[in-house]
């Protein structure tokens, strides 16, 4: 009983392992790299596994903001039992689990202030069945926002306002934020690219300044093998470096859209998007310019003349 037993517990047991072994099932769809989301079946309850940077593997609630912790507070929350019964319940894990259950490959370790900002991002509702701001007043139709190709990458959070995720190469890292005459972004988070869902039989990426102007531009000129992002306005240096990620993913002889603001600014971030096409080795690829028509943006050519939304891929102009 010393106080190295509870960090080895801490540190030596995949709390997912352990999870697994009392019946949570790992959310694929709902995980990314470096995030583990597992359910309960019958109990309905919904956890986040990560891995601290002390090398902790730590976990919080989606259900309860004082659910959260380490393995140790993971056992207790559950079995409402003392620190005696939870080392007994933990040392046969230090050897071999007492359950069969899957492998996991390792989780990298996560900062706090990121942490922090997947937490609060789980807890907002998906978008799946429309978001009253941005179909009255961005004219996006609760039809585009029910697609697979968005699924999970628009939500609302408790003060209505939509939130957009941006990933890096670690999984998600911030969150744009959009509603009446309020833009900002995650506190703590970073900015990296909002991307659209990937399906393997995708030919295109579409690349935008903002999330809703991609969610503008899937409205304007449908596509269902188009794949989506956005930086989010001027780009920083990592941001360069994931779109050349991003560009060097697609699939073979696919096209790069490079769909920015119809000025100055727009044209500079064209460059950006051509360079990373040209860094990424790839001479299989398409590069074309588009810019909206009449409009500063996307959103503004929507808004002044809606389309319905359409399952089908027109001919989508481009100049140089």
């Amino acid at each position: 009983m010393t106080d190295q037993e509870l960090e080895t517990f801490k540190t030596a047991i995949d709390l997912r392992a352990y999870a697994a072994g009392q019946g949570y099932q790992l959310d694929g769809k709902a995980s990314w790299r470096g995030s583990s989301v597992m359910r309960h079946p019958v109990s309905d309850d919904k956890v986040i596994v990560k891995r601290g940077i002390d090398g902790h593997y730590v976990y919080f609630s989606v259900r309860d903001d004082r659910d959260n912790g380490t393995i140790v507070d993971f056992v207790q929350h559950r079995q409402r039992v003392t620190i005696g019964t939870v080392r007994k319940e933990l040392r046969p894990w230090i050897g071999q689990p007492p359950v069969p259950v899957p492998s996991f490959p390792a989780l990298p370790k996560t900062e706090k202030d990121r942490m922090k900002v997947e937490a609060a991002y789980a807890r907002m509702e998906d978008a799946v069945n429309g978001h009253p701001y941005l179909e009255r007043e961005r004219a996006l139709p609760g039809a585009l926002l029910a697609l697979e190709r968005f699924a999970g990458r628009v939500r609302i959070d408790d003060r209505g306002n939509a939130a957009f995720p941006h990933f890096d190469q670690d999984g998600l890292c911030g969150y744009e934020i959009r509603n009446t005459n309020f833009k900002g972004f995650a506190s703590g988070g970073t900015k990296a690219l909002w991307l659209s869902q990937q399906l393997p039989d995708d030919n295109r990426l579409v690349v935008t300044e903002g999330a809703i102007d991609a969610l503008s531009h899937a409205v304007l000129f449908p596509d269902n093998h188009a794949r989506y992002a956005s930086i989010g306005g001027t780009p920083n240096p990592q941001q360069t470096e994931l779109i050349r990620a991003a560009v060097a993913r697609m699939p073979l002889s696919s096209e790069i859209v490079s769909a920015m603001d119809a000025d100055a600014t727009g044209r500079e971030l064209a460059e950006i998007v051509r360079r990373a096409v040209e860094l990424s080795g790839r001479q299989d690829l398409k590069f074309i310019v588009q810019e909206p028509v009449g409009h500063k943006d996307w959103n503004d050519q929507l808004r002044a003349k809606p389309q319905p939304f359409l399952p089908y891929r027109p001919q989508v102009p481009s100049v140089a």
